[in-house]
């Protein structure tokens, strides 16, 4: 089959979800010469203008192609694309066309990708929660939070960001705040037979994170996230240096050589991978792979949407190594939902892999040209649009 169209659709409505780029997605349809359709999906982000741009530019390399010939036609792009390892805006528009690919074979012979990349090793995948704690500052906003979280669904943990509105350095104040709000939240996580997860979101100095994980090693979280800025390299091995908790990074690595530079340099205990931004489900299959060979621990970044996290659940089924996937579905606003007909609910902390063909779900199309927003650029405000809504604040 050749490939006949690509196209972007950025989507959304004006009832915020759990973040200002929660609010959107770009949706990419990639149509068949024979009529047939896959999906996949781009970040969002600050960048719905520039990325769904993207799709359309790298989109014009794919037509013509054959659609099965998935890592040719990457190749191809590789050969015309002479930034792509290091722009976000290529990288994505290439794993959104990929996953769509894989989407459209998988169709095309009648099965799930989990049975393309050989097989299952679990037909339901293990989840924690992030986006549960919109709005929360105190330590009791927090805890009512997260008993709500673990009252619908026994989460494999609870993520969360308590910083407020601290960056790059933290002042004592602000860490005792933080404290606070962990605590909280640990408390209700242990009284449920679950855990704790701090996400920095990329944001400190090596000094501000060495103090923050001394205060709050206590809590025994699972992972710190990104606790350092993200290139700060050599803060990393500080921080490593002086920290025993495990360390989580991955979500902006864009090819499989940046995740093994950060293996090979013993600098992350969990990778985060993402779908979206280092090469669709050829990349991810790559990046995990490695990660298995280095006996590290897999947790994949899974925070836009709904085609993002059925191409996560079909990976997430064959990965060995795999801790948890992240999971927002919850929290996602009702049209991310509805856009697949709500067909893949967590239940009991896990969600069952889609059996149908390609990515497994389905998609509302008329929902795509009802939702259908113009790309223009995002206004901005105190909030960086990357924190959870209403938490920039102490």
């Amino acid at each position: 089959m050749r490939i006949s169209d690509v196209r972007a659709y950025v989507i959304g409505d004006a009832k915020l979800g759990s973040a200002t780029w929660a609010s959107y997605g770009i949706i990419v349809k990639l149509v068949t010469s024979t009529g047939e359709v896959g999906y996949g999906e781009a970040l969002p982000t600050l960048r719905p203008a520039v990325v769904s741009a993207s799709v359309e530019q790298i989109g014009k390399l794919y037509l013509g192609k054959q659609v099965e010939q998935i890592r040719k036609n990457y190749m191809e792009v590789v050969k015309h694309d002479f930034y792509l390892p290091m722009s976000v805006e290529s990288v994505t528009a290439v794993s959104s066309i990929d996953m769509a690919s894989w989407d459209v074979l998988g169709k095309e012979l009648g099965a799930p990708i989990s049975e393309l990349l050989g097989g299952r090793l679990r037909d339901y995948v293990p989840v924690y929660a992030n986006g549960w704690y919109a709005d929360c500052v105190t330590p009791e906003d927090f805890s009512h939070k997260a008993e709500e979280a673990l009252s619908g669904s026994r989460y494999f943990a609870l993520k969360f960001d308590p910083f407020g509105a601290a960056y790059d350095l933290i002042d004592d104040r602000s860490l005792g705040e933080a404290e606070r709000r962990v605590a909280a939240v640990a408390g209700v996580a242990l009284e449920r037979g679950s855990s704790i997860m701090i996400e920095h979101h990329g944001r400190f100095s090596a000094t501000a994170a060495i103090s923050i994980a001394e205060r709050l090693a206590k809590y025994r979280p699972i992972f710190m996230e990104e606790p350092l800025h993200p290139d700060d390299v050599e803060g990393l091995r500080a921080y490593r240096s002086r920290v025993s908790l495990p360390v989580a990074l991955g979500e902006r690595i864009l090819t499989p050589s940046q995740a093994l530079f950060f293996m090979k340099e013993g600098l992350v205990d969990v990778l985060q991978p993402d779908v979206c931004n280092v090469g669709g489900i050829t990349g991810a299959k790559e990046v995990l792979g490695l990660a298995d060979a280095f006996g590290i621990a897999v947790s994949p970044h899974n925070a836009f949407g709904p085609i993002q996290n059925a191409a996560w659940l079909q990976l997430a089924s064959t990965t060995r190594n795999l801790l948890a996937l992240e999971e927002f579905y919850q929290w996602y606003p009702d049209w991310k939902k509805r856009l697949i007909y709500d067909s893949t609910p967590v239940e009991d902390g896990k969600v069952k892999v889609p059996d149908g063909p390609g990515l497994g779900v389905k998609v509302n199309e008329k929902m795509l040209d009802e939702l259908k927003l113009e790309p223009k650029a995002l206004e901005v405000g105190d909030e960086p649009v990357w924190v959870v809504r209403g938490t920039w604040r102490d």
